[in-house]
């Protein structure tokens, strides 16, 4: 795998007396940077249908850390039907029954499949918890569990990997503040965002626990600094590449023949239709 970042010049600028200096922040170019990793994830994608390869990726994270703009970035080259996303709505009345982990079963990959998880079965230990949607008894009983759970899904051959974006208190307010300002992001902001965003320290308690007892050696947590959202882009699509051993497989260029020649009694269909309006100037 290539340097994350390409860097441009040198670490450290010689002063006039030619000693070394302040080390010079280094530079790199997000969009050419992107837009490897995205090849890269196309050979995956191709690498993944023809080894029957089951991957899921769980995204977790304090409100406002980039979630969205992640996995935005990781699908937007790829086929839907290989890289799944899944992002479930408040439990039914039915689901709330249910095992709890039974409504996330039912979305594990099939072969040459890979599901992206926005947000899972770790809401019992975030938002669940935090809101009091349920009591501190299945908390804690979800957490001893969560790790067999994940155990037996890497035992099954599927791999998994988790990944919690971090942002600070002063980013995130900047994030919901710029979201109340512009028509096209006020969709954004729900109550349960200004609800994590005035209990900052209750969420840091519960998240810092779920951290603490859900990490394990068959699936750890890999923790994602996403003040600067593109640096963790790139960083995190970078690492889940150099987490999954793919190859890169040879594309057979299809031939597509000669297309077929306009039948000699061919009548072009002259019936009136509605055009959409050229409205570009």
């Amino acid at each position: 795998m290539e340097e994350i970042l390409e860097t441009k010049g040198h670490d450290q600028e010689p002063s006039a007396n030619g000693k070394t200096g302040k080390k010079k922040k280094k530079s790199w170019d997000y969009e050419k940077e992107i837009g490897r990793l995205q090849v890269e994830l196309a050979h995956l994608q191709a690498w993944v249908k023809k080894s029957g390869a089951r991957i899921v990726i769980v995204f977790e994270g304090r409100d406002a850390a980039g979630k969205g703009g992640m996995i935005k970035r990781i699908t937007e080259k790829v086929s839907p039907r290989v890289f799944r996303v899944i992002a479930l709505p408040a439990p039914t009345d039915r689901e709330k029954s249910q095992i709890y982990m039974q409504r996330y079963i039912n979305y594990m990959p099939a072969a040459g499949e890979i599901v992206i998880f926005d947000r899972s079965w770790y809401n019992r230990a975030g938002v669940d918890r935090v809101m009091g949607f349920c009591n501190e008894k299945k908390v804690q009983r979800f957490l001893e569990l969560a790790p067999r759970f994940e155990a037996a899904i890497v035992e099954s051959g599927v791999t998994l990997l988790k990944y919690f974006l971090t942002v600070s208190e002063e980013e995130q307010e900047r994030r919901f503040r710029r979201r109340i300002d512009d028509p096209v992001r006020q969709w954004k902001l729900s109550p349960m965002d200004v609800e994590s965003y005035q209990r900052w320290w209750d969420y840091t308690r519960a998240y810092d626990e779920m951290l603490r007892m859900t990490d394990s050696n068959h699936a750890p947590w890999w923790i994602v600094p996403s003040d600067d959202k593109k640096r963790a882009r790139i960083n995190c699509i970078a690492h889940i590449l150099q987490s999954i051993p793919y190859e890169r497989v040879k594309f057979e260029a299809p031939d597509l023949g000669k297309r077929q020649k306009k039948p000699s009694g061919f009548v072009e269909d002259r019936s009136i239709r509605r055009m959409v309006p050229d409205t570009v100037p």
